[in-house]
């Protein structure tokens, strides 16, 4: 158990890295990094669902949205729908920025899953499942308590 433990905050440790570096290249802070994310992977959504997802105020995703659009990685468009609504949708350079950054990543974890069967496959998912219940089971615990620490 120790050792999947320090594997697990060493591979946390990598993610962290990543979108540092990442962040770091395309010229955002990770908050916009996080945002432009999101939006990459939901398609044309309100700043609203932005925010939810991120877990920001809905002051500080504008402020996100802003430099998102200065940097040319987001729109702002009016809803078909509902005229009152905008909806932030990711730019050709952000598109850009998914498959030249992002993609690969996923084709390298692709391949290096493919030594594994179907049923070693299984494990890992549920692996992952679980352990992302966990966490959000622990965020959770630690923004709904307001007890100081120590």
């Amino acid at each position: 158990m120790d050792d999947i433990g320090m594997q697990l905050r060493l591979l946390q440790q990598s993610f962290d890295a990543f979108d540092e570096a990442v962040a770091t290249r395309l010229g955002l802070n990770r908050t916009d990094l996080r945002c432009l994310d999101v939006v990459l992977g939901s398609g044309p959504l309100p700043a609203g669902g932005i925010s939810t997802a991120v877990k920001l105020s809905p002051a500080a995703t504008t402020t996100a949205i802003d430099r998102l659009e200065r940097a040319g990685y987001v729109t702002r468009t009016r809803d078909d729908d509902n005229r009152r609504r905008v909806l932030v949708t990711a730019t050709e350079a952000a598109r850009t920025v998914e498959r030249e950054i992002f993609r690969p990543v996923g084709r390298a974890g692709a391949q290096a899953l493919s030594r594994y069967d179907e049923d070693q496959l299984a494990v890992i998912l549920d692996f992952l499942q679980t352990a992302r219940g966990v966490q959000q089971a622990q965020t959770t615990r630690l923004t709904t308590t307001t007890a100081p620490l120590g």
